[in-house]
């Protein structure tokens, strides 16, 4: 059984994420984390999830702190703290702002769990990835980001549904930025085991649309209704459950690369990644040579926003 913290958890996405990881059987304990003067909201909120986990059958111990020092023991830290992205605002805004809450939130988390794991969701996530990596002083592949896992899910659902197919027959990622510069691999894209290319409804595929509405789910619920909760935190869930059930899953999130895809590394960007108790381990791949090169553009822009972020927190 596994003791699961949540860091910003008064926020919309940490409370949700908690409600979807209080189901996985593998999880007896979650410690909600928010920060001082918000105490009385933490409180209701740790009572209202006790009630639904009660309602559900659910024998999860569930409690609520200020204090950092009480992730200690924890297996997994899910950090969801930081100032959220406004419509119209990109990811990438957010970066030197949210960079100074996941620094201190990361070094304390290195000091009173060491040997957590540390799941980012902060945005911009593959940036917060880096930050968390650098100031929790943990091995790389103890500290990852929610990166692209959503996006990949939404492209498995949008061409599932193009094609008139369960999604589960559909298999296909997306890598890179979790942002505008992501890039879809077509080339290891399925359906039903079939390469994609090799199947004639493919020639009628709208990519550019599909993508386009990949690019944009994220800020047009920001638009329509304040915040993306529901999808971030089934994700989150997915992710979590993976490594405490020892599933050995290939999942896409943000890990620290250094030539697993074509010689393109130092960052931490979305990659395909095998996941279990023991960390998260970015997977050699090979693509197209379009994919490589918009894959290399992808973290050239990361990489040169990262570096300044982490910079320019020398200077805080």
């Amino acid at each position: 059984m596994a003791k699961v913290t949540i860091v910003g958890a008064t926020g919309n996405v940490g409370t949700f994420c908690a409600y979807t990881i209080g189901h996985i059987p593998y999880v007896d304990e979650i410690l909600l984390h928010g920060r001082e003067g918000r105490e009385n909201l933490l409180a209701g909120i740790t009572r209202d999830l006790s009630d639904s986990f009660a309602a559900a059958g659910k024998a999860v111990n569930l409690s609520w702190t200020t204090d950092l020092a009480d992730a200690r023991n924890s297996d997994i830290v899910v950090c969801t703290a930081g100032v959220a992205r406004k419509p119209g605002q990109d990811r990438l805004d957010l970066a030197l702002e949210n960079a100074r809450i996941v620094s201190k939130t990361a070094e304390g988390i290195g000091i009173h769990a060491p040997d957590a794991m540390i799941l980012m969701v902060t945005n911009p996530v593959d940036v917060m990835t880096s930050v968390a990596l650098r100031y929790s002083h943990m091995a790389p592949h103890h500290v990852f980001g929610l990166g692209t896992h959503l996006d990949s899910m939404r492209l498995k659902s949008l061409i599932a549904r193009h094609f008139r197919v369960h999604v589960s027959e559909v298999h296909t990622r997306i890598i890179g930025e979790h942002g505008e510069s992501m890039v879809p691999l077509w080339s290891a894209t399925t359906i039903g085991g079939i390469q994609i290319s090799n199947l004639p409804a493919f020639i009628g595929l709208p990519v550019d649309d599909i993508m386009g509405v990949v690019r944009s789910s994220g800020e047009e619920i920001i638009r329509n209704k304040g915040a993306t909760v529901y999808g971030p935190g089934e994700a989150i869930a997915t992710l979590v459950r993976t490594i405490l059930g020892n599933e050995n899953r290939i999942l896409t999130v943000s890990a620290y690369i250094r030539s697993e895809v074509h010689d393109i590394g130092d960052v931490c960007i979305g990659v395909p990644a095998r996941m279990n108790r023991q960390g998260v381990f970015p997977v050699p791949i090979k693509i197209s040579e379009d994919e490589v090169a918009r894959f290399r553009e992808s973290v050239e822009k990361i990489r040169t926003i990262t570096a300044a972020v982490l910079e320019k927190l020398k200077t805080q």
